[in-house]
């Protein structure tokens, strides 16, 4: 079992970066499928980006292809989001979740992972 704390939240403006790092406060991540989701006021939550447990495989979503990147880091412990030419529309809490399988196909799905974080605003102006 894992804990999973997400930082580097925050307000920035539009066509500006920000990274958010996912680390484990408990527990290793090297084994997990790791996923960045995010819900906006008064919608569902969605999926953004996904990378396999050796980071050899990612999966983004069509709206943030090209401007999102994510990575990880085992040694670290740590799954990070490279946020670049935010927009008003990214504004959203993002959660970062750990899948258990290790499936050929990343998930996208929200029940396919088994741990979440809390979650870290980030509030884009424009």
């Amino acid at each position: 079992q894992v804990q999973l704390v997400e930082s580097g939240g925050g307000l920035v403006q539009a066509g500006g970066s920000l990274r958010l790092s996912c680390a484990a406060s408990r527990g290793t991540l090297s084994t997990y499928t790791m996923a960045w989701f995010r819900q906006a006021p008064g919608k569902e939550r969605e999926f953004v980006a996904a990378i396999s447990w050796s980071g050899g495989s990612k999966r983004y979503a069509d709206s943030v292809k090209g401007r999102f990147t994510i990575s990880r880091d085992n040694a670290k412990n740590t799954v990070y989001l490279q946020m670049n030419g935010l927009t008003p529309e990214d504004t959203a809490v993002y959660y970062c979740a750990a899948d258990r399988g290790r499936g050929l196909v990343i998930p996208v799905s929200i029940s396919e992972y088994d741990y979440w974080g809390q979650g870290a605003q980030v509030t884009v102006s424009s």
